[in-house]
């Protein structure tokens, strides 16, 4: 082979992967996050596991990105060590897909029907369909990953065909021959074809390089055969980088991958051979074709799966003895379980690391809303303790906006759909609130303080009102939080009539203090802390009126926020009007009942 054969080679194997990583990057967005939250919420029993992991890999194309999936589930403590195992061994199967897919240039016959199936014949029907969904459909994201998807496997099989034609000169060149005969050594054939894949990390890829390089006619199975054991083992270098870093368990999910493919390869070969030395197998000096590989791809990958899955535990404790228990350096802290679901590996997946991400933002939100309410119970009666624990939830909630915030900046350099972008937008701007709520929890906590070393103590009055004004506060709270956690636009509606209501609360109440110090009944001390604390409850709502617009911008493409807060405050939805007041009613003012 000349050098123009060498280029020819190297770009085939250039398209090749290219197209591979393309194709399986369309079919991710594609799935928006849905599939690991299948592979989350589906994993219980071990057939189940074993078929949610063939079934989401055979998608995907890779089992390399749903290992290091799965070993992110178990490092954030989504998902048990035990559940890992059989969805490992069912990516083991689904990563076998890609080697029939390629198979399929190999398919004769003269019938339209055979020729149809050949990819040189639909991928180019596949390649325009996905140009016209990539360039004439923008505005819909589903057909446009579908379209990287059709691209990309147009891609990868012109990649396969370049390889396959540039490898074919090979056939006649002695070396080359002597070089594959050498394979047939089993030792030898695993340990290269681990280290290619390791080196490529991705079975598929190596496999596929291997069903491009049977066109010369010279791999035979006794060849093929200890090459493709070993790109089974070389796959796991992917899962066990990812496993740097990690927790015990995400770094024991790692070595069950190991040990499965080792165990394995060791099993399958010592069975093989052992009948072979008896049998003596006629076949295993013939030649081995694109399809055959597949074959013994899936055969080996089904043999060591049903081989092992009974005995998952055992792999377990394999990897429990490697790796052992640290009573003391195991324990987490509060803030390491707090960001558990943030981890760097759920990035290669945008669409599952932006629900991620709102889960952390939901925890946050219900520790600013605990320690907003905690502060407010110390306003009645004080206690040393619970003033700690606000303190705790302040600095909490601070590392939280500062985890979340640097986590969804480096989310947003990913490509995300735009309905992802959106939310990560919004959620950058929600946990500004929530923190500033969890701030605001502080300053009633410093005059919850004062009261308590002065011993101050409010009228009967001021008592009255200043528990209306809680209350409806607590109200919007429970409203915000809630609309925020379940993504809930109709009790997100709710909130800014109860805001309006909750504006003119502050301002009654400090205008009733004023009459009260008039009337002696309360001093102007007390007032300047009433005056914070009924601030601060102020406030509080206005954010809360934040977080509730985001949580309709989200729901509605194209939601106009100041357009939507103009209408209601301009009085011309007849609705907001009657919740506003509904909720004058439910919140008078004793005093004003009074009068």
């Amino acid at each position: 082979m000349d050098i123009f054969g060498v280029l020819s080679m190297l770009g085939g194997l250039a398209l090749f992967l290219f197209g591979m990583d393309v194709m399986g990057d369309g079919l991710e967005k594609a799935s928006g996050g849905r599939l690991e939250r299948i592979l989350e919420k589906l994993t219980a029993n071990k057939l189940m596991a074993v078929l949610l992991g063939l079934g989401v890999t055979a998608i995907i194309q890779s089992s390399s990105a749903t290992t290091v999936m799965v070993v992110g589930f178990v490092n954030s403590g989504i998902m048990k060590l035990e559940q890992a195992v059989g969805i490992i061994m069912g990516a083991n199967i689904g990563t076998t897909m890609t080697a029939w897919l390629i198979s399929l240039t190999g398919i004769e016959g003269e019938s339209f029907l055979l020729q149809m199936l050949k990819p040189s014949s639909f991928a180019p029907i596949l390649a325009v369909i996905g140009v016209v969904f990539t360039m004439f459909m923008k505005k819909d994201e589903q057909k446009k990953h579908l379209g990287s998807v059709l691209l990309g496997f147009m891609v990868l099989m012109t990649g396969m065909d370049m390889m396959s034609g540039a490898v074919k000169p090979l056939a006649n060149v002695p070396e080359f021959t002597a070089l594959f005969t050498m394979f047939s050594n089993p030792v030898l054939g695993v340990l290269v074809g681990a280290l290619v894949t390791a080196i490529i990390q991705s079975s598929s890829a190596s496999v596929g390089i291997l069903q491009a390089l049977s066109a010369t006619g010279v791999i035979t199975f006794g060849s093929a055969l200890p090459i493709i054991m070993g790109q089974n083992i070389g796959t796991c270098v992917t899962a066990m980088i990812s496993g740097i870093g990690a927790n015990k368990n995400a770094r024991r999910t790692a070595l069950v991958h190991l040990y499965f493919n080792i165990i394995g390869t060791v099993s399958f070969l010592c069975v093989f051979y052992a009948i072979n030395s008896f049998v003596h197998f006629e076949f295993m000096n013939g030649p081995a074709n694109a399809v055959n590989i597949a074959i013994i791809h899936t055969i080996f990958n089904l043999f060591t799966t049903c081989l092992l899955l009974p005995f998952s535990n055992l792999l377990v404790k394999m990897a429990c003895m490697t790796i052992k228990d640290d009573p003391i350096a195991d324990v987490q802290t509060e803030e390491e379980r707090a960001f558990r679901l943030l981890d760097p590996r759920f990035l290669e997946t945008p669409g599952y690391a932006v629900e991620q991400c709102k889960q952390t933002a939901v925890e946050m939100a219900k520790l600013a809303k605990e320690g907003l309410l905690m502060s407010i119970d110390l306003l009645e009666t004080f206690d040393a303790e619970k003033a700690k624990r606000v303190k705790e939830l302040e600095d909490l909630v601070d590392r939280y906006e500062d985890e979340l915030g640097s986590y969804m900046v480096k989310l947003s350099h990913a490509s995300l759909s735009k309905y992802d972008s959106h939310t990560i937008s919004l959620l950058l701007h929600s946990i500004g609130d929530f923190e500033r709520i969890s701030d605001h929890s502080m300053n009633i906590l410093s005059a919850a303080e004062e009261m308590n070393e002065k011993g101050m103590v409010f009228s009967d009055e001021g008592k009255g009102e200043l528990r209306v004004f809680v209350e409806a506060v607590r109200e919007i709270l429970d409203l915000t939080v809630g609309a925020f956690e379940k993504n809930d636009t109709k009790r997100a509606a709710f909130v800014e009539p109860l805001e309006e209501v909750v504006d003119d609360l502050n301002t009654i109440v400090k205008a009733n203090h004023i009459k009260r110090l008039q009337r002696g009944v309360c001093t102007i001390e007390q007032g300047f802390v009433l005056s914070d604390i009924s601030t601060n409850l102020e406030r509080v709502s206005d954010h809360c009126s934040n977080i509730a617009i985001s949580v309709i911008e989200i729901d509605r493409d194209g939601f106009d926020a100041h357009g939507y807060l103009e209408n209601l405050k301009n009085e011309n939805d007849p609705q907001f009007i009657g919740l506003v007041e509904s909720y004058r009613k439910k919140y008078a003012l004793p005093t004003a009942a009074a009068e």
